[in-house]
């Protein structure tokens, strides 16, 4: 048993539709296909999401009718046999949204978001799942919403792997090699109502399939050939990582590279199952392997996060930063859902770099008020080099202004505007 995922970049277009086909075509086995929502899709769905939040019911509808069309078009040039199936059965899954975008909002705005967002992975699963039809491959739709169980926390739902584990078991039981067509990033409630696993959480989909089937390997299908040293767009001289360990990786996603979803390995990890990454524009490449074997000698691998705010909280009365106010901050952070990037301590304050997300910064503002001044620093960018020692820290510097600095034997971290 193999666990294939397509991303969004693989599904933007009719022609690399049809190229997930040509890959699909060289197995000869029973697989689980996870699907990712076509291309820009789930950036448009979160628009849609904001304008109903916001109370702009129209515009929530004008802009969900875009995507509608967009995926009818992709439908109709990809399909002859089976589009009027297919059609009838996306319009059941645009009803599923529109009749919320009629409604006005009353729950909080997570919940919405899940309900309307998760649907870019149903609507593309859909239209592949009646190409591979189409071409004569024996596909079948799974909803994963039927499978995946998980807790109510929207937008990063947490999933019950033994309730998971006891629902896809039976369904994988055709005798002759299937492709098990079904959806990244979703799962649902006790009480069927949809979630979502984390942002980019298709990856850590796919590696909960793989680690409760018992899979051979996972792969992730992506427009580049592998996992880079860094992000190609800003560093020219980026460098393909042919392996890697699972700690690694683990390090590399804390940090916020652009790799693989960080909730991925865990699943992956357990069962010592390989995680191979490779390039859906050209399969013959041999990609990056990711496996619990240690890869010494790496390059230096770096990553740039931009968009990102430091706090600068100083104890009101001038005491020591100690337990009970460190206590309080994680509990606060916790509570709203904010992960902080970097935290440096000194004996009266503490700094925390952290992604600019302005309704909960002004919270943490209020809530800590009581305990610390503060102060927002906002359009910084935090840049990260692991194994500095074999270079990679210059360059990026040059002209900037570092406020902030944290090193380790390993890992080196520069706050800067």
């Amino acid at each position: 048993m193999k666990v294939y995922k397509f991303g969004g970049a693989s599904l933007g277009s009719v022609d690399r539709i049809k190229q997930v086909g040509s890959i699909l075509r060289q197995e000869q086995q029973t697989m689980v296909v996870v699907i990712s929502a076509m291309g820009k899709t789930t950036n448009a769905l979160e628009k849609v999401a904001d304008a109903f939040y916001n109370g702009n019911q129209q515009d929530a509808l004008n802009l969900f009718n875009l995507i509608k069309e967009s995926h009818i078009t992709t439908a109709k040039y990809l399909l002859v046999k089976t589009y009027n199936k297919t059609l009838d059965e996306l319009e059941s899954l645009f009803t599923e949204v529109e009749w919320l975008l009629h409604d006005k909002p009353v729950k909080e705005y997570d919940y919405y978001y899940d309900q309307v967002v998760c649907i870019g992975e149903l609507l593309s699963s859909v239209i592949v799942n009646a190409y591979l039809q189409e071409t004569g491959l024996n596909a079948q739709w799974l909803d994963v919403r039927d499978i995946i169980r998980t807790d109510d926390h929207f937008r990063d739902a947490q999933v019950d792997f033994e309730f998971t584990r006891d629902r896809l078991t039976p369904l994988l039981i055709n005798a002759s090699p299937t492709f098990y067509v079904t959806q990244g990033f979703i799962g649902s409630t006790d009480e069927n109502e949809s979630t979502t696993l984390g942002r980019e959480g298709s990856d850590y989909s796919a590696a909960i399939f793989a680690n409760l089937l018992g899979a051979d390997n996972l792969t992730i299908w992506k427009d580049v050939e592998g996992v880079m040293n860094a992000d190609p767009n800003k560093f020219t001289d980026a460098v393909l990582l042919p392996e890697l360990s699972y700690a690694e990786v683990i390090e590399m996603s804390y940090y916020g590279a652009q790799v693989i979803h960080p909730k991925t390995i865990k699943p992956l990890q357990n069962k010592g199952i390989p995680l191979l990454v490779k390039s859906f524009i050209n399969p013959a490449l041999p990609g990056t392997v990711i496996s619990k074997k240690n890869v010494k000698g790496l390059p230096p691998v770096k990553v740039i996060k931009e968009n990102q705010v430091l706090l600068h909280l100083t104890s009101l009365d001038y005491s020591f930063v100690g337990e009970a106010p460190m206590i309080f901050l994680y509990n606060l952070f916790a509570e709203l859902g904010l992960k902080p990037n970097l935290i440096q301590t000194g004996a009266i304050g503490v700094q925390v770099c952290m992604d600019d997300k302005p309704g909960k910064l002004d919270q943490v503002a209020v809530s800590a008020s009581g305990v610390f001044d503060v102060q927002i620093e906002k359009g910084l960018s935090l840049y990260t080099v692991r194994h500095y020692a074999n270079g990679g820290v210059n360059g990026v510097l040059e002209g900037r202004q570092v406020l902030l600095l944290q090193q380790t034997v390993d890992t080196v971290q520069y706050v800067y505007r």
